[in-house]
């Protein structure tokens, strides 16, 4: 206690250099710990909003090259489409399952003094009945000249059932407000109109032409099945489509995640080195400073087992209450940038309601920073301390 009381007492008396110290290591824990909480927390809610759409299989038209050039040049890519001959013998092999052929394409639309572009959608009525949750008026009818407007497209211009929006330069009747639908795998109509497939047709000169095909999936255990029967049945010969489901999705973003979250905390390691650089060259100071201390400690009977339990005392406990504030910091900076991070990726929408910031993995990344920090200042340390404790009694007494 003697020991520990002196390193203690040397810290206060030099506490403005302590506290330069303690602040890097404060630094390094924060940026480990909120940046892994950070990234938990958007991983957790993407997991959840894809796991959330599990049933659904998306078919899309494989991009064709529109030369023969061997690399490719993606400027000259040219996106095809799936016929109807194509969406037939999707349809065949889906079984039982539900196949829902979607048209897109983009149009500048207006309404009253307001104008941009919008993604227009095209779906059979009753796809759309099936897809979509309307939060006021009705349903598409079929071959009806109506549309269906997102959720924040409404809300951002003021509509309402029966409202009437230019589309190019025809006229279209607001049949119905869409449900906030968010972030999916297949369609994301918030921002958009959704209309007849034939009224698509007509007005965009595209008939029998899908941009992609949405399955669903009765049975969850059924999806590889499925997926494998549409492959064998359309991929025979060359890839005529590209097949995906939420799962797929889900397994790439968690390895972008695993990715990412090791260069974030990679660069919370960097600030932490940079934090025990501080600490040695503090630590160094304090030695050289108080040579004559160690060896009248030493000529008292002080072993070196002592000293250097007392200068390690001093980096540890440097290292202890940076460690402990950062990751006191670090779990309200994780709260308040999960909670930015989550708002901006889901715009508000519902997911990001009841996301979690916090679980067994947010914990493992604070108590990781907090160890890190700790053990990190210790070993910095241990370098002076040592060299204090090999001093003779007559070679520290003699320095000047």
């Amino acid at each position: 206690m003697i020991f520990l009381d002196l390193a203690l007492k040397n810290l206060k008396r030099h506490w403005i250099r302590s506290l330069l110290a303690t602040t890097g290591i404060i630094i390094g824990v924060l940026a480990i710990a909120a940046l892994g909480i950070m990234g938990n927390s958007i991983n957790l809610l993407v997991a959840n909003v894809i796991s959330d759409v599990g049933d659904t299989v998306i078919i899309t038209p494989h991009v064709a090259a529109g030369t023969g050039d061997f690399f490719g040049d993606p400027r000259r890519a040219v996106q095809s489409t799936i016929s109807q001959s194509e969406l037939d013998r999707i349809a065949r092999v889906s079984g039982q399952n539900r196949v829902i052929p979607v048209q897109q394409s983009a149009e500048e639309i207006s309404f009253g003094d307001e104008s941009g572009y919008a993604t227009i959608i095209g779906l059979a009525a009753d796809d759309s009945n099936y897809l979509l949750d309307v939060r006021e008026g009705q349903y598409l009818r079929q071959n009806s000249p109506g549309c269906l407007v997102g959720h924040y497209l409404a809300r951002e211009w003021a509509l309402s059932p029966g409202s009437r929006v230019m589309i190019g330069n025809e006229s279209v009747r607001v049949s119905g407000i869409l449900e906030e639908r968010g972030f999916a795998i297949d369609i994301n109509p918030d921002y958009a109109l959704v209309v007849d497939e034939g009224w698509f047709a007509s007005h965009f000169s595209r008939s029998d032409e899908y941009d992609q095909v949405i399955i669903k999936v009765e049975n969850i255990n059924d999806i590889d099945t499925v997926k494998q029967a549409i492959d064998h049945q359309m991929n025979r010969r060359d890839t005529v489509v590209d097949i995906t489901d939420s799962r797929d999705l889900l397994t790439q973003y968690q390895q972008i995640y695993d990715q990412i979250t090791v260069f974030l905390i990679g660069i919370g390691a960097i600030s932490l080195v940079v934090a025990a650089v501080s600490i040695l060259n503090v630590m160094i100071i304090s030695v050289t400073e108080r040579i004559r201390e160690i060896g009248i400690l030493r000529s008292f009977g002080a072993t070196r087992r002592q000293v250097l339990v007392m200068f390690l005392y001093e980096s540890m406990i440097l290292g202890v209450v940076g460690s402990a504030v950062g990751g006191v910091l670090s779990v309200l900076g994780g709260i308040l940038i999960s909670g930015v991070a989550i708002e901006v990726l889901t715009t508000g929408t519902s997911f990001g309601e009841n996301a979690t910031i916090f679980d067994f993995n947010a914990i493992l990344y604070v108590s990781f920073a907090i160890l890190f920090g700790i053990v990190v200042s210790t070993v910095s340390g241990f370098y002076p301390a040592w060299k204090a404790s090999n001093m003779t009694p007559i070679e520290a007494l003699r320095h000047e």
